[in-house]
């Protein structure tokens, strides 16, 4: 059996994402996929909403496994080896490869858990302008047996090509394996609609059944006085804030492709938008701050929320596909 440990150098990066798409494609590929990821909670209670990627998880790979065996939370760092090496006999019986989802911190702990488990690790980098070769080097010097390669995420299409032929040159020449370069996606950044009204603080008054509904546009009614159908037909799965005091733009939005409304305002909608909405299916999602507030809060969360939809899963597989190196990581894994 192999044991795939993934891990990164900060938050967000990536890492559930990458578990998701490398789990299904193992199973695609015939492959009995496990899942662990190792909670420490040395300084008090866990996070909350730690189990949430390993509960996702249990999903995409169909795990029978209860959860707290995939999401072990381990109090402190005494005999932290033998702890996740006996994790890790509990979810890898049958199993070809188990992934290993780790934490945000390239430290002392995460190479202990490399070593305990005698894992190959990914170390998954979310893009920056200052990400050099050089840098990469020097972060990962202490993995260097475990290490299996670097993946390389959410890089603005327009960079993509240069900061590839930089890495696999520079990285090559220091012995370091870029895996895939992988470029930022519309989709894969997208929140849905019951996230949408979570980070607004909104309501949601009706078909609260399509909160799973992905919003990949936003589009600004409000601050344009001749919104109307052409103008909201310029983008598609969209969310349309809009003034609640502004039925016209709202009636206007919605006959066109557009996933919900938020409206700004703490009046209840005109009861021919809310009707007209509930024929065409669209949520209406009512928040009582202002527009400004609330594109300030989406803003805050966008490309930051957890990898936790199963409907952005074949937009990540293709993307994996296209992007990253199937063939290296197989032969690092023996399998």
């Amino acid at each position: 059996m192999a044991t795939l440990y993934v891990v990164s150098s900060i938050a967000g990066a990536g890492k559930t994402m990458i578990c998701a798409g490398l789990g299904r494609h193992f199973l695609n590929e015939s492959k009995k996929t496990g899942f662990l990821k190792p909670i420490l909670a040395q300084d008090g209670s866990p996070e909350e909403g730690a189990d949430e990627d390993a509960l996702f998880l249990k999903q995409v790979l169909a795990l029978d496994e209860p959860l707290d065996y995939l999401c072990p939370v381990f109090r402190d760092g005494a005999n932290l080896e033998n702890k996740i090496r006996e994790a890790l006999t509990k979810v890898a019986a049958g199993k070809d490869v188990v992934i290993v989802e780790g934490g945000d911190k390239l430290d002392s702990t995460s190479l202990e858990i490399a070593q305990g488990l005698d894992a190959r690790v990914i170390i998954i980098e979310g893009y920056s302008g200052g990400l050099s070769p050089d840098g990469l080097t020097r972060k990962y010097k202490d993995f260097e047996k475990y290490l299996l390669g670097v993946v390389v995420n959410k890089v603005p299409v327009k960079e993509l090509p240069t900061l590839k032929s930089e890495l696999l040159s520079k990285a090559g020449k220091a012995g370091i394996n870029i895996l895939g370069v992988l470029p930022e996606d519309r989709i894969l950044l997208s929140l849905t609609v019951g996230e949408l009204a979570k980070y607004t603080r909104g309501e949601i008054l009706n078909d609260a059944d399509k909160s799973a509904e992905l919003v990949e546009n936003l589009m600004l009614g409000a601050m344009n006085v001749g919104s109307g159908v052409e103008y909201f037909d310029l983008k598609t799965g969209k969310a349309a804030v809009i003034r609640i005091e502004r039925p016209d733009i709202q009636m206007a939005a919605l006959e066109t492709q557009t996933k919900c409304l938020i409206l700004s305002g703490s009046a209840e909608p005109m009861p021919t938008v809310l009707n007209r909405a509930r024929v065409k299916g669209v949520p209406i999602i009512r928040v009582e701050d202002d527009i400004a507030t609330i594109v300030t809060r989406i803003e805050a969360v966008l490309g930051k929320t957890k990898f936790g939809q199963e409907k952005k899963l074949p937009q990540l597989t293709q993307l994996l596909e296209r992007h990253l190196d199937f063939q290296a990581i197989y032969q690092g894994l023996g399998l």
